[in-house]
């Protein structure tokens, strides 16, 4: 008998929030190793809060968040052992892509300079800018910007990363580019992928699972996988969510705008 795997992430009874404010309460959800788990609910929800947490920026009011391999991330030394693409990519605009892919290595290892080099150019290549790893990022597409966020984020060759709605702004065209790049990393180099997004697209396109968060319940309404929560969820709001309709519009029997 094969033994189970060690989920990549373990969030147990987890409740954050500011001050008097609980913004989610009673979370608690695995990520699969090698996976896309999507983090998807309306505005406001706290989506990207817990991203915050799942990567330490933020302390939880309670429970506990465990990564395989590290433990909690608030308590890391060292370097993080994951990679983050910000929604805006968050490049240094005065730096070139390479620069910008430079700066983990930097800040974390002690690899000679044209180790270090040979790694962010590598890295640039994998996700096909390569050609452009001169150039700044006032001079590069929106898409662009997206890759060379991921670039830098697996420089340190993690196998977790995390996304912060990477298609967010993107054509049509960008962003199904962007999805294939994202679902071959995991299918093709086993990485774990955790992604906030409400492109409902992508969300059918990379995501193997997800949960659905709801303000108003303030947490986690739903898990599973999209396709199966959009065609047999019984709860109004995770059916409206994933079939782009509002209550009025579903009694009209039309989609929303």
């Amino acid at each position: 008998m094969a033994t189970p795997v060690e989920p990549h992430i373990t969030v147990t009874d987890l409740a954050i929030g500011w001050g008097d404010r609980l913004l989610i309460e009673h979370a608690t959800f695995t990520v699969r190793r090698a996976s896309c788990f999507a983090i998807l609910g309306g505005s406001g929800c706290g989506k990207s809060s817990l991203l915050r947490h799942l990567i330490g920026l933020e302390k939880p009011k309670a429970g506990s968040i465990r990564l395989a391999g590290l433990g909690d991330p608030l308590t890391l030394r060292g370097a993080p052992g994951f990679g983050v693409m910000f929604q805006s990519g968050a490049l240094f605009g005065s730096m070139n892509l390479l620069d910008n892919c430079l700066l983990p290595l930097q800040a974390w290892t002690h690899l000679p300079p044209e180790v270090r080099r040979a790694l962010a150019r590598a890295k640039l290549e994998l996700v096909g800018l390569g050609p452009f790893a001169h150039l700044l990022p006032g001079e590069i597409s929106g898409g662009m910007k997206k890759r060379a966020g991921i670039a830098r984020a697996m420089v340190l060759e993690p196998d977790l990363l995390f996304f912060d709605e990477p298609s967010a702004g993107l054509d049509p065209i960008s962003a199904v580019e962007l999805d294939d790049l994202i679902r071959s990393l995991i299918d093709d180099l086993g990485i774990t992928v955790v992604i906030v997004t409400h492109e409902l697209p992508s969300i059918y396109r990379i995501a193997d699972e997800c949960i659905v968060l709801d303000k108003t319940a303030r947490g986690i309404v739903a898990q599973g996988r999209p396709a199966d929560l959009r065609d047999h969820s019984p709860i109004p709001f995770v059916h409206h969510f994933f079939n782009r309709t509002s209550p009025a519009a579903a009694r009209r029997g039309t989609r929303a705008p």
